[in-house]
């Protein structure tokens, strides 16, 4: 195939990303976008395999077939709370695929097989994915560890672990300051790369579990930007163009993530905010004798007589695969000519988007799903709301402004301004941010202890009896 027919399907593949990422802006056209952006990548794989620059193709197809039998198997057997790990796997995997795949090219080209000189751009790009490939793949790693519960979700703040982040950023420089300067031996490509993944490791360590949704966009980020440099290394356009869609997206919503959290990226990577696990004495010093718990029959005999409910979702719903039960109280409110919306906070859940998915799966209407800023200065007239599974989107102490609270200043849903709050959770433990939430024991609040289904679904069936 002649290089002006590749460099056209590379466009046209290029134009299926950004028709894809446009669709995936919005709901509604989020299945087309996604249908869109995997076409662009087949085209993309089918044009480069019959590239006449691929020589053999035994250790590509063993590749394609690995990947796609992993592939299949995990979108079949990971449940919907386990995508943000996925997400996080695939983002480390990434950025290591473009660092190992860089290394390999400056091994060919200092053979004298891939380029006929190795100019400055290859030399600058092969830092730039061996260094962010690098982080990825090991900040990628480490946020899967704490979202699985295999490395504790709180910040691992390790003694003078700025001193050791600025000495490897440092050994980081020099080594790709030496690949630039002396391109004659990969020797400094090969000590970067583990370099750049222990720093992963410390840049990751010690942010909390309040932080993963932040942490991942930026991942995913960095696994774009690695890809971009990969495709200036293999000056390859539509790597360059496809890294660079990722890169970008990432960051943008990182940065809205940030906003929502009203927290500086600067705050988030470097700070290591976040809270230990509140004690079983400050525990007690909040809820002791205040609790007022409640029973499905309670809650169905005060949504019977309401008027509007709005429903703010958080992770322990995702946990308790609630969401289906969720839809089934929707529709038989709505029946009772009850209004019901559902509150989503941008940073609900462990990932963007969460909450978003998971009421789709179970066909809740677009419509319902009101953003934060929306809803907010409606719950005054809200006779219900009801909280499952959320604990730091709805915890007033962010509104209090000390600082060495990790969620200080994040703007929350105000549903402690509601007439009635049901709070639906297994227990009175903490969120990820680690605090108590004095929501639990307001005035106008009433405790649901119990798995999230099972309540909602004791909800359901207590509403049919009245």
């Amino acid at each position: 195939m002649s290089q002006a027919f590749i460099d056209l399907f590379y466009l046209l593949a290029a134009a299926l990303f950004i028709l894809g990422l446009r669709d995936m802006s919005h709901p509604r056209r989020a299945v087309r976008g996604n249908l869109f952006g995997s076409a662009g990548m087949l085209v993309a794989i089918v044009v480069t395999l019959l590239d006449h620059r691929i020589v053999s193709f035994e250790i590509i197809i063993v590749g394609l077939v690995v990947g796609a039998l992993i592939g299949a198997i995990m979108a079949y057997r990971v449940p919907m709370t386990g995508i943000p790990q996925v997400v996080a796997v695939f983002n480390g995997f990434g950025g290591g695929a473009s660092a190992l795949a860089v290394g390999a090219a400056l091994e060919e080209a200092l053979k004298g097989g891939f380029v006929e000189e190795i100019s400055v751009q290859f030399t600058i790009s092969s830092v730039a994915a061996g260094l962010i490939g690098g982080v990825a793949l090991t900040g990628s790693a480490i946020a899967f560890g704490k979202l699985q519960g295999l490395i504790p979700e709180r910040p691992i703040l390790l003694p003078g672990r700025h001193v050791i982040n600025v000495v490897l950023a440092l050994i980081c420089l020099g080594l790709s300051i030496w690949l630039i300067l002396d391109p004659t031996s990969s020797l400094p490509f090969w000590l970067l790369v583990p370099a750049a993944a222990v720093l992963g490791i410390f840049l990751v360590l010690p942010i909390g579990g309040a932080d993963m949704p932040v942490v991942i966009a930026l991942l995913n980020s960095y696994s774009g930007l690695a890809a971009a440099g990969h495709g200036w290394v293999l000056n390859n356009s539509v790597l360059i163009i496809a890294g660079s869609l990722v890169g970008t997206a990432g960051f943008i919503l990182t940065v809205l993530m940030c906003r929502a959290m009203n927290r500086s990226l600067t705050n988030v990577i470097f700070a290591g905010v976040g809270a230990e696990v509140a004690t079983t004495a400050e525990t007690e010093d909040i809820y002791a004798g205040r609790v007022k718990s409640a029973s499905p029959d309670d809650v169905a005999l005060l949504m019977d007589g309401s008027r509007r409910v709005v429903i703010v979702p958080g992770y322990g719903m995702a946990a308790a695969q609630a969401q289906y039960v969720v839809g089934d109280l929707v529709a038989l409110l709505e029946e009772r000519g009850v209004e019901v919306e559902f509150a989503i906070h941008p940073v609900a859940g462990r990932m963007p988007g969460h909450m978003n998915v998971l009421l789709a799966e179970a066909d809740v209407p677009y419509e319902k799903l009101k953003e934060m800023d929306e809803v907010n200065s409606t719950f005054q007239q809200t006779d219900v709301a009801l909280v499952i599974g959320a604990n730091d989107v709805v915890n007033p102490m962010a509104r209090e402004a000390d600082p060495s609270l990790p969620i200080a200043g994040m703007p929350i849903i105000n549903v402690d301004e509601a007439q009635s709050v049901i709070v639906v959770k297994r227990s009175l433990s903490p969120g990820f941010a680690g605090i108590p939430n004095p929501l639990f024991v307001a005035d106008n609040t009433l405790m649901l202890f119990g798995d999230g289904r099972d309540m909602i679904q004791a909800l359901v069936v207590a509403l049919k009896e009245f």
